[in-house]
């Protein structure tokens, strides 16, 4: 919008004490302009003389007065655009939004790695040899056999708690009441027993050795790795939290900078907002030429 505002010329109450006074002024001719007609009406009643229409014919100086009249509604028209095109210039300062044209550092991402897990015995169990497995595979089946046979509730330990009990002879019925003699033969004696027992038993602890030789060595092998594991893991998640610490820490130097840097600049903003508003405050309305004679009219006036 097209202004007049300047460093000089009225003040806004100087101008809107001459808007009101174009504005009366205006409405005075208006008034005599709409009370023009074409015609006097009188009635002569018991010789007395009663105006019943006011005559009002043109007058004389019409072209002057709406001449007059355009003139000062003109002015009125400049002194009010301007002082409406003041404030909207004051509320456009005020409300002037404040934008920081420099991006904030951006947040780091997480790092992050892969973090080997803990092994069972199957890795263990890989770790031995072919040979070395096939061997633990026939020494488990000797040693389960050989204990099967000869453990507590085996055949051999059956047979040699039977052996005490054993009668040497033994009657069956074969007719009803009549009992026929039977001959009871013992083939094993406890000392053979319990030399089978003691033959079996060497045997079976050497299995047994090997068995477990061969489990401690799977077990010795999955605990030695998962403590390297375990060595590994914290080497890495020492490295990436370190790693996360230092780019949290710059983000932070970074973020703060930027940050004062921000308020810096809005404060700067703020201060020429202020003085830019205040400078708009003091604008006053340089009156154009044409409509200067009916200002210092009405300046006359005020003075």
């Amino acid at each position: 919008m097209k202004n007049s505002l300047s460093s000089k010329g009225l003040s806004m109450s100087q101008a809107a004490s001459i808007s009101n006074l174009c504005n009366q002024r205006a409405q005075e001719i208006s008034s005599k302009l709409d009370n023009i007609n074409n015609v006097s009406k009188e009635l002569a009643i018991g010789g007395e003389i009663y105006i019943e229409t006011q005559g009002n014919p043109i007058p004389t100086n019409v072209v002057q007065l709406l001449q007059s009249k355009a003139r000062l509604s003109a002015t009125q028209a400049f002194l009010m655009e301007n002082i409406k095109a003041k404030d909207e210039l004051i509320n456009k300062i005020k409300f002037e939004k404040y934008n920081y044209e420099v991006e904030s550092p951006e947040r780091p991402k997480i790092i992050s790695e892969t973090i080997p897990t803990e092994v069972d015995e199957e890795f263990g169990w890989d770790t031995l040899s072919t040979a070395e497995y096939n061997e633990y595979l026939e020494a488990e089946a000797y040693a389960s056999h050989i204990g099967q046979f000869i453990h507590k509730g085996g055949k051999l330990d059956k047979l040699r708690g039977e052996l005490p009990t054993i009668k040497t002879l033994e009657f069956m019925e074969i007719e009803v009441g009549k009992k026929t003699p039977m001959k009871v033969s013992i083939h094993h004696t406890a000392e053979q027993l319990l030399s089978v027992h003691e033959q079996l038993a060497a045997l079976h602890r050497g299995f047994e050795q090997r068995v477990n030789y061969f489990k401690s060595k799977v077990k010795n092998a999955t605990t030695s790795e998962n403590a390297r594991i375990q060595k590994e893991r914290g080497i890495i998640q020492a490295r990436v939290n370190n790693e996360n610490a230092e780019a949290a820490n710059n983000y932070k130097l970074a973020y703060d900078k930027w940050s004062g840097e921000e308020r810096q600049a809005q404060h700067e903003f703020e201060e020429k907002r202020q003085a830019r508003i205040q400078e708009a405050v003091n604008l006053k309305i340089e009156v154009a030429e044409r409509f200067q004679d009916v200002v210092d009219e009405f300046l006359n006036q005020l003075k």
